[in-house]
């Protein structure tokens, strides 16, 4: 008994089984060539299509303000398949400066649906990779307390002001300096949902500063920082529990000082050093507050 041909492979009005059975070798070709250029035509436009809502989804914008004489330029970074207005976060850097490093980590805000805006607490692009030309810039900017809040609370007022920020919901996040930066804007009572510290200084607040802290703090410490003392640590966790202050202190074992940044073995100095584990785990902790409180 003949087998029934298979639908595609069917003699036509004018061609008899036996016609077909010995044109089939070409016409199997021709079925299979149709069905190769088929297959990659998908395949090229589904990456075409994919590829251009990876790389269309998030964007940036440079936004230049300024603190008194000194020109800043931050950068605003938001995800455009996103309608309607979203919560904000603030991002302080490092004491490097306004570098790829915490670019990154607002573009990372971003994918996850807020609003981010990197500050410059700097100015004039001021970046650099040298320890002693980072600790000048940096030591210039805290030794003068209302001055440094001033300036983290211009870059604040920029990412309130974004049309695609929804007012009532926003906070901040710091690295190292930045982690600094943040706890000097609660301390400041800044209209915030929650502030995050990583690798931060700890600073101490003054007098009774710790009362006015308005948001939620979430502190991300490396347990192996020889930078910050154990001393500092028990005056800082003594003066927000006194104060009353909801705050979350979460110590990784073996991390030491800058364990988010990648780059950190790069810069020559013994306490600065990557921790994946504490780094993605760090990362984890900062979602689920803002999970919470937005």
């Amino acid at each position: 008994m003949r087998q029934r041909a298979h639908p595609l492979l069917r003699p036509g009005p004018d061609m008899s089984y036996d016609e077909m059975d010995s044109n089939l070798p070409l016409i199997k070709t021709g079925v299979s060539s149709v069905i190769r250029l088929t297959s990659r035509l998908a395949v090229v436009i589904g990456f075409v299509v994919s590829t251009a809502g990876a790389y269309a989804a998030v964007q940036s914008e440079s936004v230049s303000y300024r603190d008194g004489g000194t020109a800043l330029t931050g950068r605003l970074y938001w995800d455009d398949s996103i309608t309607g207005k979203r919560p904000g976060v603030l991002v302080v850097h490092e004491w490097w400066g306004l570098n790829d490093y915490v670019r990154k980590r607002a573009a990372m805000l971003a994918q996850l649906g807020y609003v981010a805006f990197a500050l410059d607490m700097y100015g004039n692009d001021r970046v650099t990779s040298h320890p002693a030309q980072a600790q000048e810039w940096s030591s210039a900017t805290t030794a003068n307390t209302s001055a440094w809040r001033q300036r983290a609370m211009q870059g604040l007022e920029r990412l309130r002001a974004s049309e695609l920020v929804d007012t009532d919901k926003i906070a901040a996040i710091g690295y190292c300096f930045g982690g600094s930066t943040v706890m000097q804007l609660a301390y400041a009572g800044a209209d915030l949902k929650a502030v995050v510290s990583f690798h931060g200084a700890l600073p101490l607040p003054n007098g009774d500063e710790a009362g006015r802290i308005r948001a939620r703090v979430l502190i991300e410490h490396g347990n192996s920082d020889a930078f910050i003392p154990l001393e500092r640590v028990d005056a800082f966790k003594a003066a927000l529990t006194e104060a009353g202050v909801a705050f979350a202190f979460n110590g990784h074992n073996g991390a030491r000082h800058s364990f988010t940044n990648p780059d950190a073995d790069s810069y020559g100095i013994e306490n600065l050093k990557y921790n994946k584990a504490a780094d993605e785990a760090s990362w984890r902790s900062m979602k689920a507050l803002f999970g919470e409180i937005f």
